[in-house]
C-alpha cells in the first residue's frame, strides 16, 4: 500500500509518496506562488515520476501544525478532498512531530519548532527511545528568548529544528543550544508520509469530515477580531 502525505504547514510545498518503511518519492519546493496554485499540480507530478498510479494510493497523511493558518487550512482540505474521493482512511500527522522524526537522533532532545510571529514560537520535545520517537513535551507557545532558557536548563543536550532554527540561531547558540543546519530543519513530506505509515500500521486515522487542524493558538485575524468588538461593545 501506497501512501501520499502533504505538508503545507509552511511556505514550502512538500509532497511525498511512500510505502510503509521507504521513501518512494518527494518533491519539495518554494516558489511565490500560493499552496492553491501548486499543490495539485505538485501531486499529479509526484505521481508520474514515481511511476504510480492514484489507485494505488491507500491513505493519506497531512500535516497539521502548527503552522502557517492559511497552509494548514489549504493542506488539510485537500487531503480531505482526496481521502473522500478515493475512498481511503486519512492520516493527521502533527507537524513538529514530524519534523522530529525527520531527525533520528538517540541520546538528545529534539525542540522542533514552527515561527508562531511576532518573536513567539511553536514548540515541543522529542526524544528517541528503543527506535520510537516519544513525545517528552507536548505543542505550545512561547516567546523565543523564553525557550531558549528553558531549554538551556535542561541537563540532557538539545537540537532545535523547524524555522526558529533559522529565525532566532543566534539566541539558541548563545544560550549553548545546538541549532540544526537547514537541510535537516526544514519540514518535510517524506517525515510525514513515514510517520503516518506508523500511525496507519497502529490503527491510526481520522474522520475527514472532523479533523481540524492543530492551531494552538488563535490567528493574529482573530485576536484583532475579538480586540475590535470588545471596544464597541464598550
Amino acid at each position: 500500500m501506497l501512501i501520499l502525505a502533504l505538508d503545507t504547514a509552511t511556505l514550502v510545498s512538500s509532497v511525498a509518496l511512500a510505502a510503509p518503511g521507504r521513501l518512494l518519492a518527494e518533491l519539495t519546493l518554494q516558489t511565490r506562488k500560493t499552496h492553491s496554485e501548486r499543490l495539485m499540480p505538485h501531486i499529479e507530478q509526484l505521481l508520474t515520476l514515481a511511476d504510480a498510479d492514484k489507485s494505488a494510493v491507500g491513505a493519506i497523511a497531512v500535516s497539521i501544525g502548527p503552522g502557517s493558518f492559511t497552509g494548514l487550512r489549504i493542506g488539510l482540505a485537500t487531503a480531505k478532498a482526496l481521502a473522500y474521493a478515493l475512498g481511503i482512511p486519512l492520516i493527521g500527522v502533527p507537524t513538529l512531530a514530524a519534523l522530529a522524526y525527520g531527525c533520528p537522533v538517540p541520546g538528545a532532545l529534539l525542540a522542533p519548532t514552527m515561527d508562531a510571529q511576532k518573536g513567539n514560537i511553536y514548540i515541543a520535545l522529542y526524544s528517541w527511545q528503543a527506535g520510537e520517537l516519544a513525545e517528552v513535551l507536548p505543542p505550545s507557545v512561547m516567546d523565543h528568548a523564553a525557550a531558549a532558557a528553558k531549554l538551556a536548563a535542561r541537563p540532557e543536550p538539545v537540537l532545535v529544528l523547524g524555522e526558529a532554527a533559522e529565525l532566532y540561531a543566534d539566541a539558541f547558540r548563545k544560550a549553548g543550544i545546538a541549532v540544526a543546519e537547514p537541510h535537516v530543519a526544514m519540514p518535510r513530506a517524506g517525515s510525514v508520509a513515514l510517520l503516518g505509515a506508523r500511525l496507519h500500521a497502529a490503527g491510526v486515522s481520522h474522520d475527514a469530515m472532523t479533523l481540524e487542524p492543530l492551531y494552538i493558538r488563535r490567528s493574529e485575524a482573530e485576536e484583532l477580531w475579538e480586540k475590535r468588538q470588545g471596544c464597541r461593545r464598550r
